[in-house]
This record gives structure tokens, sequence and C-alpha cells, in this order.
């Protein structure tokens, strides 16, 4: 047998080089051990290319331009279409993936393009090729986008996600199945550009995971962008007219949305088809997701040490790049200590913040920033809790950001602890106010002890203080 066809053998290997894969794959590196990544696509996975980098790319010019709209003596600012695309195309490289790939030549981690299939204990195939791991296999594999079986869907051939972000082509109609955040933030852009846009969402609201006047502000916001909101209805057919031809939506009660593409934004599917995840004994969840401990581990995999983990989207835990991350650099340092035979130090290796509700933020206009628990979720955990509702114009630094500036914020405060458990802010420019509420909620930050952190003035940070103020200190 010739030496290229020989196992290949390295102490940790990675399934999936996304933002997630990476980090796993670095982190076990960095704990010298010798490590490869298995990714079949593109090396920097669906964020990277057709998820969070391409339509954040999208939606700054669109902020930025509003934002200078809403300065007096700063209002002629117009936003240029084929520019914004451009800037799309520039942080997705046009879906070249040689930048990451030289980032892990330089790094010394070994990319093997192909499927990766587990096929025994510390054993997969990829593309035929025999691979060993000596330590570990980290999946991570992401989702997919969901495609719910309505008649007709799948013949009409929807946008995903993968085509609305990559697209060079702005439709004059476009019709967005969902309410979540991918649907709201690609709606905004398509309508921005030019598009004429009708969301159809099944909920009674928009971001349905979020705090109810979020969604409602956001929707009031599409609203006066133009796009035609149409919420606790579902779609019950699809139809196209030839491969290319108009799309048209059939509604419930008998009403039709029609359209030159439909993007379909419902939710995600876990990535393990194909994975071989039965050949070793791979619980999932009821959602089909990879059944995880709190430390990573698959459940149902056989032996004295752990050896298979799940990280990111894959286990279904908290579906955000950020989030996945997080797991990975825990789980790499995991597997880390266990091939050193040290005793890991659960303050590094257990990602227990997951637990406590992800910040997360929307980048629709207004933005939407949350962190922790809702009231909804607070209750049902049966915390005694007391909830502090303040506008965002009650922070000097708002009316600076924007004339007439609109927003609220939200704490949800644990009161039998003194701590803060929750906290949504909505309003232009809130995204980086929300770094501060996920340190106090994680840190179990007192509330007490919260109120000598000064924000400085004139800055929108300053809602901290006036909401503090509000609960009563």
């Amino acid at each position: 047998m010739s030496n290229e066809r020989q196992p290949l053998e390295f102490d940790v290997v990675v399934i999936g080089a996304g933002p997630v894969g990476e980090n796993a794959a670095d982190r076990a590196r960095k704990a010298g051990l010798t490590v490869a990544v298995v990714e079949k696509h593109l090396v920097g996975g669906e964020c990277s290319f057709y998820a969070c980098s391409p339509s954040k790319a999208l939606l700054r010019p669109i902020h930025a331009t509003r934002a200078s709209q809403r300065v007096q003596g700063s209002e002629g600012a117009h936003l240029d279409a084929q520019g914004v695309l451009d800037r799309r195309d520039s942080w997705i490289n046009k879906l070249d993936d040689s930048g990451q790939v030289g980032w892990l030549e330089h790094v010394g981690i070994t990319l093997l393009r192909g499927e990766g299939v587990l096929t025994g204990t510390r054993t997969l195939e990829v593309d035929g090729r025999e691979v060993h791991a000596r330590q570990a296999v980290i999946l991570a594999t992401g989702t997919t986008p969901a495609v719910p079986p309505i008649p007709g869907l799948r013949e009409a051939k929807p946008w995903t996600n993968r085509e609305a972000t990559t697209t060079r082509r702005i439709p004059d109609r476009l019709a967005v199945l969902g309410g979540g955040v991918v649907a709201c933030e690609l709606a905004q852009v398509f309508q921005a550009l030019g598009s004429s846009v009708t969301i159809v969402e099944q909920a009674p609201g928009l971001l349905g995971r979020n705090e109810e006047f979020a969604g409602t502000a956001v929707k009031e916001a599409l609203e006066r962008d133009g796009v035609d909101v149409r919420t606790g209805t579902k779609a019950e057919k699809v139809s196209r007219l030839g491969p290319t031809g108009e799309v048209t939506v059939h509604l419930e009660g008998g009403d039709t949305v029609v359209a030159d593409e439909l993007l379909v934004a419902v939710g995600r599917t876990p990535a393990t088809r194909g994975l071989g995840l039965e050949a070793v004994g791979a619980e999932l969840t009821d959602a089909g997701y990879v059944s995880v401990t709190d430390r990573m581990e698959v459940k149902g995999v056989g032996g004295e040490v752990p050896w298979l983990y799940a990280v990111g989207d894959v286990n279904g835990i908290a579906l955000l790049t950020h989030m996945g991350k997080y797991q990975a650099r825990a789980c790499g340092d995991l597997v880390g200590a266990r091939a050193a035979h040290r005793e890991p130090d659960d303050r590094k290796t257990t990602p227990w913040a997951d637990d406590l509700g992800a910040p997360q933020v929307v980048f629709t206009d207004p933005e939407v920033a949350a962190a922790g628990l809702t009231e909804a979720q607070a209750r049902e955990r049966g915390l005694n809790i007391r909830v502090v509702d303040l506008a965002m114009d009650k922070a000097a630094g708002s009316g600076l950001q924007a004339e007439g500036y609109e927003g609220q914020a939200r704490i949800v405060v644990d009161e039998d602890a003194g701590v803060l458990v929750g906290a949504t802010f909505v309003g232009q420019d809130v995204a980086e106010l929300i770094h501060p509420a996920t340190v106090a909620i994680v840190g179990r930050v007192p509330l007490t002890t919260l109120w000598h952190a000064v924000p400085s003035y004139p800055t929108m940070s300053e809602i901290w203080l006036r909401l503090l103020e509000e609960y009563g200190l």
C-alpha cells in the first residue's frame, strides 16, 4: 500500500471548520496537541460566508445612513445599493476561503478537505481515507436552514440565508417566511436596497424569543420602512411559474403573496446526517441535536475516558456563534488537560454560563440587545423577580445619538439574590450596551455594587444609572 493511503493520525480531529471548530482546534493546538480539522465546504463556515458576517456587512451601511439622517446638520447621507453589495463581497472575500486556510497552515493545524464520518472509537473516514484521533474527536458541524414541509415549497426553490446573503440581484418583490432574527434583519436589508418586502409569520408577533416590546418595536419600524408584515397567519401552499418565474404563497384564509423570490427563514436543523453517529452509539435529543453533558461530552458513547465531544449549534444549547465559540474554548481546554493527565479546571472547562441566558443582538434598526432571561423565562423558573422599564431617552447620551431618540430598556432583577438576571435594550446603537449586562449576570454582581460602576456622562451607558435609580438605589 502506498504512503498516501496509510491511515492518518492526530491527537485531535475536529469535524467542521466554522468559527466554532476553528476555536476548538486552536485551543487544543495551544495545549500542545496535533490537530486536524475536516471541512467539506468553506473554512470559516456558515457564519463567515453566509450568516453573521455578510448580513451585518449589509446592515451597517443602512444603519450608518439612517443615523446620519437623524442628526441635525448631517441629513444628506444616502444609500448606495451597489456599494452595499460590494462591501458585503469584500467581507466574504467573494466566497474564497484562502485566508482562513492560510491561518490554519500558519498555526500548524492540518486541513482535511471532505466529509468526515465516524466509523468507531476515535476513528473516522474522510472521503474514504482512514483517520485516527489519539485523544478526541470534536463535532462542530453546526446547523442547516430548515425548510418546512409546506406543499410546493421545496419545488419552488426558495432562498435560504445562503442565497439571500450572497445574491448580486435585488428582487423587485421578496416574500419572507418567518419572523425571527434572520427574517427581520434580511427583510430590512432588501427593503432598504429597493425590494418590496412581505413578511409572513405564523406567530402573533416578531422575535418571539425576546421581550414582547422588542418584537413590537421592530415590527413598527419595518412597517415604517414599507415592509408588509403579516403576523398570525401561515403559508399553506407555494407555487412557482417555471424555474425562475414569480412565486405565489397561498395563505390560510385565501390570501396570497406574490413575489419574485421567496426567502425561508423559519429556523435551523442540526447538521448530523451522515456523521456516523449511530456507529458509536451517540444519543440525540428529541429535536435531533447531539445530546451532551455539561462538559460537551456526547452522551451514549462508550469508553473509560470520554473521547467524543459536540460544541456549538450541533448540540442545540445556544444557537449563536459566540456561544458556540465559548463552548469550543472550554472543550479544547478540557481535551488538553485530559491529554496531559491533569485534573481539568472546572472554572475553564465547563461552560456553565449557557444556562444563564446567552447575550444576543438583533441588528435591525432599531437594534435589540438582550442578555440573560426575559421576564417570562424568569417567572417560568419560579424566580421572585422585579421588572424595571425605562425609556432610553432618560440617558442624556441618547439625545446626542439622534434627534427624538426612541427606545426602551428593561432589567429583570432576582429580588431574593439582589442580582440582575436579564436585560433588554431596544434602540439605535444599543448593541454595545449589552456586554455590561452580560458581565453583571454571569458575575452575579449585586445591584448595590453595580450602583458604584459610574457611567460616563453624556453617554448612552448612563441608562444603567437611570435604571438603578428607577429600581430604588
